[in-house]
């Protein structure tokens, strides 16, 4: 579903009533918060992704990462999965789901969760994904909304796996180029995470299918701010932004662009830079607001123990009408 498709979805559910209900779908967040006490909240989420790779092993993990990354971006620690799954059994031998079931496991069991269980259905395609459940403190969870001017933006892994994938189909991306890729979407959120729990983070959300700009920018209108974007210090995978010099590009692309144009200034960006800043992500990295004077600390921190695309991107200043988003 396009972003303003699930924007008026929402609009039309009823709002949360239960106090215990510390995060809903208001803000269109990375996951729920249900506080159980005054100790303990638990972090709720569900996500299920096509596969970006063949490789059946590599989808199980790259889901699975996919889908522990939104407990992560709530400051929470994931404690159970379920698996979810549409397979075309006509199709597709009984190999390929344990291999993918056998990889999704593999992080799970990285990210200190256990696997209970699932639910499988039969499909034309395959899907893979996780329903979590983690647990977080009530008072201190994380959010996609709470950025403040003067805060620093932080980013911790590269983008532009969306246009990598599909160029790929071509067989225009070098293997080493596609390891990498391959390599930072089985990269759990989670080191990340825990080193980020060392500094006073306003908001976070992860960045995935809506891109870097929309990632961004419902992290810029829901705190009520203007993200200005070093566009030189995004980190990039390789061979992602010549691939949009190429012409490659994402069905995807055309709604997230329609999302954030309105409100966006691309300055005087490439067209094929402003596709990257588009690109849907899968198994993104965490995109943090915090104090400028933590910034520094903050990415040495995530460096040393090995986030090593982590890169200082941006500044928050006070709204700018009409642009949430400035990109230079």
């Amino acid at each position: 579903m396009s972003p303003v498709g699930l924007a008026k979805l929402l609009a039309g559910l009823p709002k949360k009533v239960d106090p215990r209900l510390l995060v809903g779908f208001e803000t269109s967040d990375d996951a729920a918060v249900y506080r159980l006490d005054d100790e303990t909240a638990l972090v709720l989420t569900a996500d299920i992704i096509t596969p970006p790779v063949d490789d059946p092993f590599l989808f199980g993990q790259i889901a699975a990462a996919n889908s522990l990354s939104d407990v992560f971006a709530m400051g929470g620690r994931p404690i159970v999965a379920l698996n979810l799954i549409g397979f075309p059994s006509s199709q597709l031998g009984p190999d390929v789901l344990a291999g993918m079931v056998e990889g999704a496991l593999t992080k799970i069991t990285e990210a200190g969760a256990v696997l209970a269980g699932g639910h499988t259905t039969d499909d034309e395609e395959p899907k893979f994904g996780l329903s979590v459940t983690g647990l977080v403190h009530p008072d201190r969870f994380w959010r996609n909304v709470g950025a403040r001017p003067g805060d620093a933006l932080i980013l911790t892994k590269p983008i532009g796996s969306g246009v990598l994938f599909n160029a790929n189909l071509k067989k225009w991306v070098s293997e080493a180029a596609l390891a990498a890729c391959v390599d930072a979407l089985t990269t759990l959120n989670m080191t990340a995470a825990e080193t980020l729990r060392r500094f006073d983070v306003h908001a976070v959300t992860d960045v995935t299918g809506f891109g870097f700009g929309g990632h961004a920018y419902e992290m810029a209108t829901g705190s009520g701010v203007t993200f200005y974007i070093d566009t030189d210090r995004l980190p990039v995978l390789a061979e992602a932004l010549e691939m949009y010099q190429r012409g490659v590009s994402t069905g995807v692309n055309g709604v997230n662009r329609q999302l954030i144009d309105a409100a966006t200034d691309f300055g005087s960006l490439s067209a094929a830079h402003q596709e990257l800043l588009v690109d849907p992500q899968t198994s993104g990295g965490l995109l943090v607001a915090l104090p400028a004077d933590q910034a520094e600390a903050a990415v040495t921190a995530l460096t040393d123990a090995g986030v090593e695309h982590t890169r200082l991107v941006g500044r928050v200043e006070a709204a700018t009408e009409p642009h949430a988003l400035v990109f230079r």
